[in-house]
């Protein structure tokens, strides 16, 4: 038989629970409780003392089954809530994230055509130095050719002087073409020295420009690779397979420059592969007047050396021929003179016969060549022996005197003449037959200004000396035989 103590242990309704259901606790206190059941062990509880142990009342039973309600709802709106908040917050979370992802795709397609604009820029840019190196190449060979053309006129000029110097005699003359051709000597030395100062500039201005455009080209390098990266970025979606987690790559990097720096690093590279254009063409106009000048500039100095040339030549033979006309009157002259000797020796000849002897004497003493015609004992005593004689024999004689005086001054005369002949023809020879036949191989302005290469031929030595050497045997055999006419004239 249960006892009726148990009842005092029965566990109490709990009044948090009431509380938090909002309705009223139907046991407010435990003691209230134990007094009420002070008389459960009395005769009077002693029948249903079984059926009420441990049992709750029916307001703790519905108290009960009320909280249970209110705390399922409770739940089931706190989930209905949370399932509300989580649709709505996965909606905007994906409408975020596709936002974020196609301002990133946006972004990088924007990069990408940036990008491409440089990178398009850098292609059209390095196009252009290169065809602006190629050229100015180009330049720099003409100027190599022109430089090498110059060595052909200063190699004329001089040997030209070198040649007039072997001139002997009055010939030997400081002339205009001398003058001229000085000239021609210094001023191709100042254009070698231009044309060398030139082709320097030519060749530091290759090397800046090949400099710039190793540095474009790594800049369109870079540019290439960055934007195959940034396309094949702009290409990934959430259903590409090739992607993976990076969790360290959203670190910005302290050595990444921004967007500004980056333009202005393509931008001065730019500018100065543009600065090194201009600076390039520029000096190929500068090279193409400065090969155009001084080709004109040679050609004009060689017109005025060969006008020279002309006009001296033209004055040694108007020379020459006044020269022969006055050699031809001295013969003339010399056999004119040679006849009135024998006339007036045979005129001394035929006086009368005491004379004929001393006559005789003195006619064949005349004829002792050159310096044996000394006034000996023997001929002061046969002049004794004339002055004796009429007036007529003395002005025979004394004429006769004067007339071998006089045919000797034509001799000197002649010989002379001869020599000077002999200048003007060696002079002649070297100025017109070696000199101006040397300058017809004078380049032309095409090769001066570089567009064809020329060299000096390798004979051309061969053909100075042997000019030369045919001048000199032609003046000498001249010269003999003048000498070998003479001598025939004075034997007739």
């Amino acid at each position: 038989m249960m006892s009726s103590q148990i009842l005092v242990s029965r566990p109490y309704f709990d009044t948090r629970v009431a509380a938090q259901n909002g309705s009223q606790p139907l046991v407010t206190n435990p003691e209230t409780a134990v007094k009420e059941n002070v008389y459960a062990g009395t005769s009077a509880g002693l029948a249903t003392a079984g059926y009420r142990s441990a049992k709750y009342t029916p307001e703790e039973w519905l108290a009960n089954n009320s909280a249970l309600l209110n705390r399922s709802v409770a739940d089931r709106d706190h989930a209905e809530r949370i399932c509300t908040e989580s649709k709505a917050l996965k909606a905007e979370t994906d409408a975020g994230t596709l936002r974020t992802q196609t301002v990133g795709t946006k972004h990088l397609g924007s990069r990408l055509q940036d990008i491409h604009s440089w990178r398009s820029e850098l292609e059209q840019l390095i196009e252009r130095l290169i065809a602006e190196t190629d050229l100015l190449t180009a330049s720099r060979r003409r100027l190599e050719k022109a430089l090498d053309a110059t060595e052909i006129p200063f190699a004329i000029a001089t040997d030209n002087l070198t040649c007039r110097e072997r001139r002997f005699g009055p010939d030997l003359v400081e002339d205009q073409v001398e003058e001229e051709l000085l000239k021609e000597v210094e001023l191709i030395r100042s254009i070698q020295a231009l044309l060398k100062k030139t082709l320097d500039q030519t060749v530091n201005q290759i090397r800046l420009n090949r400099e710039v455009k190793q540095t474009l080209e790594l800049d369109w390098s870079d540019k290439q690779h960055a934007y195959s990266l940034d396309d094949q970025c702009g290409r990934f979606n959430n259903r590409s397979t090739d992607t993976q987690r990076h969790p360290s790559s959203a670190v910005l990097q302290e050595q990444v420059c921004d967007e500004e720096v980056w333009r202005k690093f393509t931008r001065d590279n730019l500018r100065l592969a543009e600065r090194e254009e201009v600076a390039s063409q520029a000096l190929r106009r500068l090279i193409e007047r400065v090969l155009q000048e001084t080709s004109e500039d040679l050609r004009a100095q060689c017109a005025a050396v060969d006008q020279a040339f002309n006009q001296r030549c033209m004055e040694l033979s108007q020379a020459k021929t006044q020269l022969e006309l006055h050699l031809a009157q001295i013969l003339e002259q010399i056999g004119a003179q040679e006849r009135n000797i024998s006339y007036l020796q045979q005129a001394v000849y035929d006086k009368e016969a005491p004379l004929r002897v001393a006559q005789s004497r003195l006619h064949y003493r005349t004829f002792r060549p050159n310096m044996e015609q000394c006034r000996d004992q023997p001929q002061l005593s046969l002049l004794g022996e004339v002055s004796e004689l009429n007036s007529t024999v003395s002005a025979l004689q004394q004429q006769l005197y004067e007339a071998r005086k006089s045919l000797s001054d034509l001799e000197e005369s002649r010989l002379s003449l001869e020599k000077d002949i002999s200048c003007k023809t060696n002079s002649l020879l070297i100025d017109r037959e070696k000199c101006m036949r040397h300058r017809t191989r004078y380049p032309s302005v095409t090769v001066l200004s570089g567009f064809i290469r020329q060299s000096l031929p390798v004979a051309c030595n061969v053909c100075i000396c042997s000019v030369f050497c045919s001048a000199v045997v032609m003046s000498i055999l001249w010269f003999l035989k003048k000498i070998f006419l003479g001598k025939f004239l004075n034997y007739t």
